[in-house]
């Protein structure tokens, strides 16, 4: 078995993206690293319709501003602000948006369920 790490230290600037639903993805803290959390930073593009079943998310509005899908509600969305989105809604960002997510628990990855 391996030992739990004591702290998790990641520069942003050091991890590559991948697109996934929401857009580009930096995954700072990850499902491997056995943390409570994931911890995401996201640049959203074209940002998919979608739920997760097991994983509540929240939203941290790092730059920019647009708006959010929440089932049938759209809200505004700007630097500063935090968005908490418990699992089953319906949900995406749009906009010019850099966003840290918080998905607890871990395993948002594998509870991604895509609308369209």
């Amino acid at each position: 078995m391996i030992a739990a790490a004591k702290y998790l230290r990641r520069d942003p600037q050091e991890v590559t993206p991948w697109a996934e639903t929401c857009g580009q993805i930096r995954p700072l803290i990850e499902e491997h690293d056995e943390a409570a959390a994931e911890v995401h930073q996201v640049e959203i593009d074209h940002a998919k319709l979608h739920f997760h079943t097991k994983t509540d998310e929240i939203y941290y509005i790092i730059d920019g501003s647009g708006t959010m899908i929440l089932d049938d509600e759209v809200i505004e969305v700007h630097q500063g602000m935090v968005v908490y989105v418990p699992r089953g809604i319906k949900h995406k960002a749009i906009g010019s948006l850099k966003v840290l997510t918080i998905c607890i628990p871990r395993g948002v990855m594998h509870d991604i369920h895509e609308l369209e």
